[in-house]
């Protein structure tokens, strides 16, 4: 289960940054010298502009260009957007999610990630990524109920939000998306979130009535 959540943490880490703001050249490093994550974009991977030209043109010229259509343009990528029967965004202090934030002591930056609003994909992405964080300090710790009150949350939430929404907002993207970084991205989130779902419900169940049936 270790190694499982540290590449939970690895996935969420790296999807949820790649929708938050524009790439640099410190997080496409980081891709290109990991050979798994750069299995998980096989496109993007494969595309022989990477080794045409330099990395800083490919993020001016195509990158920037392709994340400005998805994020800040042509789509929404918040939540309240495809959930709310007006389609508004609510930036201000009423959205729900900020509750869910503060008991768990999460704290979003929004202006540095350039986003208006808690609900953002990246956002609730990030969410799940200090989730796992902190569902990896359970398992070192072995705190089984800590364990099994983690994997609830995420549950919850995969349920309640992420998939409630976000298939329908990364299928408009993929077909959208102008260069293999952002297909595959939006491709590798779509998957990831489903098998996650999955794989979190089993966990629960397995963990859970384990240890209820210590008690």
């Amino acid at each position: 289960m270790k190694q499982e959540i540290e590449n939970r943490i690895a996935l969420y880490a790296l999807i949820s940054r790649l929708m938050l703001i524009e790439v640099d050249e410190t997080f496409l490093a980081q891709i290109e010298e990991d050979e798994d994550i750069l299995n998980f974009l096989p496109n993007y991977r494969d595309w022989k502009k990477r080794k045409e030209i330099s990395q800083k043109e490919l993020i001016e010229q195509y990158y920037n260009v392709d994340f400005a259509n998805l994020f800040l343009m042509h789509l929404v990528p918040y939540e309240g957007f495809y959930m709310r029967e007006d389609q508004m965004i609510e930036s201000g202090g009423e959205n729900p999610l900020l509750d869910l934030y503060d008991a768990l002591d999460f704290r979003a930056n929004l202006e540095k990630a350039r986003v208006v609003s808690p609900d953002h994909i990246g956002i609730e992405l990030e969410f799940m990524y200090m989730l796992s964080v902190a569902l990896k300090k359970a398992i070192d710790a072995q705190d089984k109920e800590g364990i099994c009150e983690v994997l609830q949350i995420q549950k919850g939430f995969l349920k309640d939000h992420l998939l409630e929404w976000m298939p329908m907002f990364l299928i408009n993207a993929k077909r959208e998306s102008r260069t293999p970084l952002y297909h595959d991205g939006c491709e590798l989130t779509l998957d990831f979130l489903l098998s996650d779902y999955e794989y979190v419900t089993k966990k629960l169940t397995q963990y859970c009535q384990t240890q209820g049936d210590e008690k």
